[in-house]
């Protein structure tokens, strides 16, 4: 129940930030997502790609950059958000060489480098999972007030993961712009994609 108030507070926080963006002299069209400029979430990483590389924002820069947090277990949340990215991108055309799209594991224990390197890439070949030790995905979960918690299964193995299922969108500057909720279509993702990258 905490858990349910924090991320209701967040996502309350956010659409009052938006709100007032709406007023800014000289400010844009309403995004399809919630504009969250100026909050406080983050505002980095430091994991490891599937491929073994070090990562941090910073890495990215020059591009437009989408934060999913999942795992690869997930029956319908995960697969159906990376899909919709993959649709993203396929709207953008040329543009989705600068987009890049990240998906960090909340499941360490069985989310290893082989299995996001077969899982992430599979929707998309520009996709990179990231991963680290329980200490690593702690830590980048409570900068991100991401919500994260195992349930058990039938069997000790068989568990299941409850998450956050928004995804958080950054400018090419390596700013937090968006927050797009679950079940966001890929051309509206694509829209709020071409804002950023034509600013």
């Amino acid at each position: 129940m905490n858990a349910r108030r924090r991320l209701l507070g967040l996502a309350a926080a956010s659409l009052g930030l938006a709100g007032c963006d709406r007023f800014l002299p000289g400010s844009r069209a309403p995004f399809n997502g919630v504009d969250i400029t100026g909050s406080d979430l983050g505002p980095d990483f430091r994991l490891i790609d599937h491929n073994g590389t070090p990562r941090s924002l910073a890495d990215f820069r020059g591009k437009v950059v989408t934060l999913f947090f999942g795992f690869t277990h997930c029956p319908d949340v995960c697969p159906t958000t990376l899909s919709d990215m993959a649709n993203a991108l396929k709207a953008l055309g040329p543009d989705a060489q600068r987009v890049q799209v990240l998906f960090v594991t909340v499941d360490p224990k069985r989310d290893t480098p082989e299995l996001l390197k077969s899982f992430i890439p599979a929707f998309h070949p520009s996709f990179l999972g990231l991963h680290g030790d329980a200490a690593a995905i702690a830590k980048v979960t409570k900068d991100f007030k991401i919500y994260a918690a195992e349930r058990p299964g039938k069997t000790p193995e068989s568990y299941t993961v409850d998450h956050s299922a928004q995804t958080l969108v950054f400018d090419a500057t390596g700013r937090l712009r968006l927050m797009l909720a679950y079940g966001t279509p890929g051309e509206k993702i694509a829209a709020d994609l071409k804002i950023l990258l034509n600013s």
